[in-house]
This record gives structure tokens, sequence and C-alpha cells, in this order.
């Protein structure tokens, strides 16, 4: 009777598994702002990686008889200093924003995931030391040191990836940290270590599984620092260089024609980053909401 019991219990776990995540996501389908923000990234993704297949611009050379023409059929948002169309630009720019950013998002959250399971887990003077660490990096501005390495030397995008990720992955660790010091007093940890399983085997099939939820809503926000930082450091000249572009890059070329009353150089880069950055801000809200147990009914 015992084992039919342990065996029906078994059956029930991947049950309310699903019945959790269902539940999950009624709960983000049901907050407007979360679901508005997904739409909202979804479009940049197809405008940015699918829209140059089907509008196609030069991007490379310099294009003297087309340089700053007004927005019209021929070039929807016109052309900046160096006859480039800007739609297409904008494209190629926000590809470039849109990969650094959710490459050094991700980066970010795993290097921080592994630090916070890792100090919470150990607990004790190994948790302290790499706290401290913790609170040393996040007493220094992020921007701060971008702005240093990126005056020492000019990344190319993977340098930006690299020096974004391991500058940002600072929260996250705090975030995973908590989460780890209360799972790690649960029974199903306690078990395994009373039958002599590792504190790796703990941490990777257990603590790191059961925090999926503060992960996932953790990286959502790292994506939104990382492509603002992107956006300062390229607006500063220090980002990726040309002939190569990013939104930031593009709000800095543009600065300087705006004045003369070229606005369409600055309002559609400048409308993109906050767009994205409040996508990704709308849909880490919602889906703290949606994982927030006491909010469930």
């Amino acid at each position: 009777m015992s084992s039919l019991t342990s065996l029906d219990g078994l059956a029930a776990k991947p049950e309310r598994a699903a019945s959790g995540t269902r539940l999950a996501v009624r709960r983000f389908l049901r907050n407007r702002l979360a679901v508005v923000g997904l739409g909202v990234v979804v479009f940049f993704v197809l405008f940015c990686f699918v829209g140059p297949l089907l509008y196609t611009t030069d991007q490379t050379h310099t294009l003297l008889q087309q340089v700053n023409q007004s927005p019209s059929g021929a070039h929807w948002l016109g052309t900046d200093a160096v006859g480039h169309d800007e739609l297409g630009r904008l494209m190629y720019g926000g590809k470039v924003s849109l990969i650094v950013g959710l490459s050094a998002g991700v980066l970010a959250t795993v290097i921080g995931t592994l630090w916070g399971a890792a100090a919470g887990y150990a607990g004790g003077w190994i948790d302290a030391v790499m706290m401290r660490v913790v609170d040393a990096g996040i007493a220094i501005p992020a921007l701060f040191i971008l702005l240093v390495v990126s005056a020492i030397t000019t990344p190319d995008l993977t340098g930006l990836v690299l020096i974004l990720g391991l500058i940002s992955w600072l929260v996250p660790s705090r975030l995973v940290r908590a989460e780890t010091l209360t799972l790690k007093n649960r029974d199903f940890v306690l078990t395994l270590r009373a039958i002599g399983g590792t504190h790796a085997r703990a941490i990777i099939r257990h603590i790191l599984p059961n925090s999926v939820s503060t992960v996932i809503v953790a990286a959502t926000f790292q994506i939104a620092d990382a492509i603002l930082l992107v956006a300062y450091v390229s607006y500063l000249g220090l980002g990726v260089q040309p002939p190569a572009t990013d939104w930031g890059g593009m709000l800095s070329s543009g600065m300087t024609a705006a004045y003369s009353g070229y606005w369409w150089l600055i309002v559609p880069p400048g409308l993109a980053i906050i767009l994205v950055v409040w996508a990704f801000n709308a849909i880490g809200d919602g889906l703290r909401d949606a994982f927030d147990v006491r909010g469930r009914a």
C-alpha cells in the first residue's frame, strides 16, 4: 500500500508542475502591460532580423548623392549624413543592440545564478566572503567600469558582450542566493544530503530547478539593463565602431544633424530604445507576478 501511495505521489508531481505552469501562464496573460511588452519584443525581433531580408539597403558604402534626405517613398525614414537609409540602419543597429543585450543579459544571469546558488548553499564564512565581493562590485557603477574599459580598448561585439556580462551579474547573484537560503532547508534537499548526495547534485538537481522563476525574472531585467548600457556607451562613441552601429550609436551620430532639423536621425532610434527597454521591464514585472505564489488565486 505504501509503495502504491508513493507511486501516486510521483505521478502527481508532474501534474502539479504542469498545473502550476498553466496557472503562471494564465496570470501572465491577464497582465495587459506584460502582454503588450511581449508583443513589442516580438515585433522588434522580427523587424531587426527578418526586416533586412525584405528591405535591403547598403549600410557599408558612403552614398554622397543621397545625404540627409527627408523621409520619402524611396527612403521611408530618410537618410543619414553618409547617405545610409535610416530605416535599414534602424534594423541593422537594432540587430546589434538586441544581440548584445540578450547575450550579455543571459551571460550575467548564468554567472550570477551559479555564484548566488553556491554562496547561499555553502553558508558560513564562504557565503560571507562571496557576498562581500558582490557588495563591493555593486558599490562601483557598472557604467563607470564600462566606460573605463571601453576607453582603454575598443571592444568588438564579442568583447562588449563579455564586458557587459562580467559587470552585470551582481544583482542576479543576490536574488538567487536569497532563494537558495530558503530552498537548502527544504525536506527534499535535506533528504538528499542524508542519503549521501553531493553538494553539486543538490544544487544542480534541486536548488537551481526550483529557482527557475527567480532566474527568468532576473534575466528579463538584465537584458533591459544591458541594452541601456550599450546605448550609453555607444552614444559616447565607445561602443561598436563604424560601419557597424547600434541604436545608441545612431543617436550619437544623429545629434549634430538633428540641430539642423533632421529629426528622423534621432527620433526612431530613441523611440526604439525606450520601447524595447520598457517592454523587457514590463515582461519582467509580469513574470514576477505570475510566479508569485502569494498572489495566486
